[in-house]
């Protein structure tokens, strides 16, 4: 039976009902509720115009996350509680700290941008304690301003940190959270609207069910994808099911052997975890999109849009990866390897799922790097993305696994110069003398990021650089990172 969408909006409980499943919060805010703070830029999730707060329980403490409005669909919202800017204060009250700073600190020029950088700067003075000043710009670097420079933003962030207080919500806290309580939801979330319907599953169980059950299904996971078929290609999405309230496939887990990310699992949530086993993989998270777009998006989800150009599939395929695969209650473990089957095509069977992914730890005597190379630092598609892991004994090559994004039509691994260095001594020497098998490997494309010449002259380069930085006597599973 249809049901409606629970969440809190200035501390009321809100129901939703008969709204369709792929509105975005973003016109939601500006249509039914005319709440124009929340601004419309670029509807993909680049500008941070549109940028809100989502604040829900996680293992019982209330977190608060910056999140882009105009690619989240309004059933995200069920259990949580969203903050516009209007949410700050009310007529009469005192701005919120982040709110003065920004006048103090002339920070705004013509306003349209200032709301989404006041939210994304919520999110951080309210939950973090005071950031250097790499934070800060990693927090901003989701926000588009095209007026002050953003150094009068930047100040207005230390200014909130040094003359605010410390944290407004905080004195709100239980209440809050008593209200999610109470709005929490054990059963499925069946919405329909028209021809479309939306399932959100508390359960994997429930969820492979559904999903066995309706197996052409739209699986939904951040939304960071899947909102732009909404709002740039405009495509009609008959049946989603949304896997975003499994708890249990939210979970990250480091073992002595492994990292396992869950399907829910956000790139905030895995960087988390990556940073003390696997810190190159955890800087090349850093790269991906804005802290808005980790803050939702999923590792398990750029795996399963098989994207050639998904940042993640190099480095994961690199560390010899695997896809736990569920189909109802049958499970299936797959090499990331075996995959990847053509553009945009995966091993995946009707009604199966991606469960998690399994990261091995890099084994002892491993030297593993991986490499982003874009137009820009922040907020970029790849042009070409490498993944290399080298496991070295007395100086030689036992084995090397080393794949390129943006290359051929999926995650490719050089094979035929891996096994070329195999027994080979880790030299600039050795590797310069395999860099000819890349040419006959790999036919790249010319597209708008690069040309076929550049992609193939990268992906020499990034090897060599690879060689160059890990030839040096290192601890045992020391890592590299690099973003171009």
């Amino acid at each position: 039976m249809p049901q409606g969408i629970r969440f809190i909006l200035d501390g009321r409980v809100r129901e939703l009902e008969g709204v369709d499943p792929t509105l975005t919060v973003l016109d939601w805010l500006r249509g039914a509720e005319r709440r124009c703070g929340t601004k419309e830029g670029c509807r993909e999730g680049d500008c941070g115009a549109c940028t809100v707060v989502l604040a829900e329980l996680h293992r019982g403490e209330l977190r608060y996350r910056a999140v882009n409005a105009c690619i989240l669909f309004v059933p995200a919202l069920d259990g949580k509680a969203l903050l516009t800017v209007e949410s700050l204060s009310a007529p009469g009250e005192a701005l919120h700290p982040v709110q003065k700073a920004m006048v103090d600190c002339h920070g705004s020029q013509c306003g349209f941008c200032t709301p989404g950088f006041v939210m994304s700067l919520l999110a951080l003075y309210e939950t973090e304690p005071v950031p250097s000043r790499a934070r800060i710009d990693e927090v901003l670097a989701g926000n588009l301003c095209r007026c002050t420079g953003y150094r009068p933003i930047v100040a207005a962030a230390g200014a909130a940190y040094r003359d605010g207080g410390g944290p407004r919500l905080a004195a709100h806290q239980a209440e809050l959270a008593a209200k999610l309580r109470s709005i929490a939801r054990s059963d499925t979330l069946a919405l329909e609207h028209g021809n479309r319907r939306l399932s959100a599953p508390r359960t994997a169980d429930a969820l492979a069910e559904l999903l066995e059950r309706h197996p052409d299904a739209h699986v939904l996971a951040g939304g960071t994808d899947v909102g732009l078929w909404v709002t740039k290609q405009h495509r009609e999405l008959d049946t989603l099911v949304y896997l975003g309230a499994v708890e249990e496939l939210a979970e990250v887990a480091a073992s002595g052997t492994h990292v396992e990310i869950g399907a829910a699992a956000t790139y905030t949530d895995a960087l988390a975890v990556l940073a003390g086993p696997i810190p190159a993989l955890a800087e090349l998270i850093r790269r991906i999109g804005s802290q808005q777009i980790r803050n939702v998006g999923t590792l398990v989800g750029n795996v399963a849009n098989a994207s050639p150009i998904g940042d993640t599939l190099p480095a994961l395929v690199a560390l010899g990866a695997s896809a736990v695969l569920r189909r109802g209650a049958a499970r299936r473990e797959l090499a990331l390897d075996d995959f990847f089957l053509g553009y945009r095509k995966t091993a995946l069977a009707p009604g199966e799922f991606i469960e998690r992914i399994r990261v091995p730890l890099p084994p002892a005597g491993t030297r593993f790097g991986t490499y982003k190379v874009s137009k820009r630092f922040d907020q970029d598609i790849s042009a070409v993305c490498g993944g290399f892991a080298v496991r070295l004994r007395g100086g030689r090559v036992l084995e090397a696994r080393l794949c390129y994004g943006g290359m051929a039509a999926i995650p490719k691994r050089a094979r035929a110069c891996e096994a070329a260095l195999s027994g080979k001594p880790w030299t600039e020497e050795t590797v310069g003398s395999v860099l000819p098998l890349l040419e006959a490997e790999f036919t790249p494309l010319s597209d708008m990021r690069a040309s076929a010449a550049y992609r193939r002259l990268v992906a020499r380069n990034l090897l060599r650089k690879f060689q160059i930085e890990t030839s040096s006597p290192r601890r045992s599973g020391e890592q590299v990172a690099e973003a171009t």
